[in-house]
């Protein structure tokens, strides 16, 4: 059957007619090619995450959501935006709160935030690069309390990106290196339970990858386990510029691969725009900016977001992050 857009009749002739072609991602539904568009159900309600703002003490080289220094299009998120959403994961039965930003230490009220996810006994996770925000005397004053109050309760991830000075200061820049070791020192002193997250974007195997990190942290005496993928997340690489495919229905058989593998199965994100009186819901870390994926101001309300990029509060993966990071990078960062 000749395609519906390409074929005509004129003067009892078959023309072939020149449209361009449809850009990928760019329906909901159903891909350029006109495939069925996977996608991803919650399943339950596991980690939220906060986005305490995308202002950053370093301007790293790729950066997933793009944090600096002059970065605030997201703004400071505050404990009065947070409590709503705190107390609303309480009631659904959230594990994990976990806190990203920019640099979470930039927040002037991040000890506060902490302490009001630790109080209704969430796991805590926070994402730093443990440099010098995390590292004023104020800030480390706090942390120590917080350490001490809740033990256990609170993790560290921080932002290593390879196991060599040389690699990791290729992605975050000159002088990052041992202001970050620095940083970790002391949180291992303190007797935080340390996580470490890294980049698989240097040509290494990631048995290579891991050996190298598990030279590291025996030679600082971190208690990290670098066999554990939770202890040591290795990302995939997320370089806009290259071409993805677009995920289909079909393509969970053929990649072996099921939704409910995926961080938009399990997890959501908070964020507050610059400008806006609110703060909104979104399916994930790596979209905060996209508007076409807003969920709403509630949780309840992104559980029951339909039409354009959602059906029922299931993600439709239509960007392309969704196929780079996740489905094909197979990354998440819960």
């Amino acid at each position: 059957m000749p395609h519906p857009y390409l074929r005509k009749r004129r003067r009892s002739m078959t023309v072939i007619e020149t449209l361009p072609p449809k850009a990928k991602f760019s329906n909901p539904d159903v891909t350029a090619k006109g495939e069925t568009r996977a996608t991803v159900a919650l399943g339950r309600l596991e980690t939220l995450w906060i986005n305490t703002g995308t202002l950053c003490n370093i301007t790293c080289r790729n950066c997933y959501i793009e944090s600096s220094p002059t970065n605030d299009r997201l703004v400071y998120l505050t404990v009065d935006d947070l409590v709503p959403f705190l107390d609303e994961a309480q009631n659904l039965g959230v594990r994990e709160i976990g806190f990203t930003g920019g640099e979470p230490f930039l927040n002037p009220d991040i000890i506060s935030l902490l302490e009001a996810a630790l109080e209704r006994e969430f796991d805590v996770l926070v994402l730093t690069n443990a440099m010098l925000p995390m590292q004023r005397p104020k800030l480390k004053a706090g942390l120590a309390d917080l350490q001490a109050r809740f033990a256990g309760q609170l993790t560290m991830r921080i932002s290593l990106d390879h196991y060599s000075k040389a690699k990791h200061e290729e992605e975050r820049g000159a002088g990052t290196w041992d202001k970050a070791v620095e940083g970790v020192n002391w949180l291992s002193q303190q007797g935080f339970k340390l996580a470490v997250a890294g980049r698989t974007c240097w040509d290494e195997t990631e048995p290579v990858a891991r050996l190298g990190y598990a030279k590291l942290f025996s030679s600082n005496h971190w208690s990290i386990d670098s066999t554990n993928h939770w202890a040591l997340t290795l990302f995939p690489e997320m370089d806009g510029k290259l071409d993805v495919p677009e995920i289909t229905t079909a393509c969970w058989g053929i990649l072996k691969k099921s939704p409910s593998d995926m961080m938009c199965a399990s997890s959501r994100m908070i964020v507050k725009r610059k400008g806006a009186e609110q703060a909104v819901v979104m399916p994930c870390t790596l979209l905060p900016y996209e508007l076409d994926f807003e969920m709403g101001t509630t949780l309840s309300a992104a559980a029951q977001a339909n039409g354009g990029m959602f059906d029922e509060g299931a993600v439709k993966l239509c960007h392309p992050h969704c196929s780079r990071f996740c489905v094909l990078g197979g990354g998440s960062c819960s």
